[in-house]
């Protein structure tokens, strides 16, 4: 249940937790882009502020109206998500958040709203066994640890935890095993190692690249990592610069114009070699612009009047002029 903040400082981190979550959010929605499951973010749930932070919910297969078919899942995904069911709701915890007893309730809570509002095609509730319910915690919950029992599955990291009669999967993401099929939830480790293969091996799919969610994503976690680099310096500044890179480098890869545009002309020929650059343009274009007296410079007498005839040679000199170098020459021969 969210009560309005008491102070400035309560307000400010209710904000810098809202953004954490909804990151985490978009990496899912790239996770399952393109595949027939329809990802949600922040769903609210009653009148007052009860928001999921992520529900992951199968699309029926298309000419399958009664939904006995599995809609196909996207391959792969990240450790702990094999056993989707038609309707999952995810709780997730960032490096700023313990995930403990209350959170469980709580997302229990978000279960029952959601099966008490959003309705089947019957206008009935779903069944109990159309729901999949997880938490995902960036820290290893050590108080909830010692009191109650987590069970660990075939996945680091992965782990059963019955509570309130439901089954519970618990995903851990700083235990998840390093690998390039986790990169989404490794972006959201605090381990420096992890969050460094995470963006290493992160690719959006294929249909996503060119979608707000991919690019926004990117952008998100390096304005919330540089943000937190004053007191997290030495395990996210790398992390930051190499986040940045990647952004710049896949803005020019898939349209360099939005990035160009953004630097003026001198910007854009800076480091360039100015033989190179004329190389691309006609005499005609190179002189465009240019007054007369800066087109002749560098020209001997010569190479300025070639291709000039006797009358063009003559035009504008003085006649006397004329005569007397005419009489030289005579005399000189």
């Amino acid at each position: 249940m969210t009560t309005e903040p008491t102070n400035t400082a309560e307000t400010a981190d209710k904000a810098r937790l809202r953004e954490w979550h909804r990151a985490f959010g978009i990496a899912l929605v790239d996770v399952f882009a393109g595949a027939p499951w329809r990802v949600e973010l922040e769903q609210e749930l009653a009148l007052i502020s009860q928001e999921l932070d992520v529900a992951i919910i199968e699309e029926v297969a298309s000419g399958d109206p009664s939904g006995s078919k599995r809609a196909r899942l996207p391959d792969p995904l990240p450790d702990g998500l094999e056993n989707l069911r038609a309707i999952n709701l995810l709780s997730y915890k960032s490096h700023h958040e313990a995930l403990d007893v209350w959170s469980l309730d709580e997302l229990i809570g978000y279960y029952v709203l959601y099966r008490k509002v959003n309705l089947n095609a019957e206008d009935d509730r779903h069944p109990l066994e159309a729901f999949g319910i997880y938490a995902v915690a960036t820290r290893y919950p050590e108080g909830l640890a010692r009191r109650h029992v987590l069970q660990p599955t075939a996945w680091d990291g992965v782990y059963e935890l019955p509570w309130g009669g439901h089954q519970v999967r618990l995903i851990v993401l700083n235990r998840i095993e390093k690998h390039p099929r986790n990169a989404p939830w490794e972006l959201f480790a605090s381990e420096r190692d992890r969050m460094r293969q995470g963006l290493e091996h992160y690719r959006a799919r294929p249909t996503s690249a060119k979608q707000p969610g991919y690019w926004e994503l990117l952008e998100h976690l390096y304005l919330l990592y540089r943000r937190e680099a004053s007191a997290m310096a030495y395990t996210l500044e790398q992390f930051i610069r190499d986040t940045h890179e990647k952004l710049i480098e896949d803005a020019i890869q898939h349209d360099p114009e939005s990035v160009l545009k953004h630097f003026d002309p001198e910007q854009r020929l800076k480091g360039l070699d100015p033989e190179s650059v004329l190389e691309r343009f006609d005499p005609e274009q190179r002189l465009k612009g240019l007054d007369a007296e800066d087109r002749l410079k560098g020209l001997d007498a010569e190479d300025r009047l070639k291709g000039l005839d006797a009358e063009d040679r003559l035009k504008g000199l003085d006649p006397d002029l004329i005569a007397a170098w005419l009489a030289k020459q005579r005399r000189d021969h």
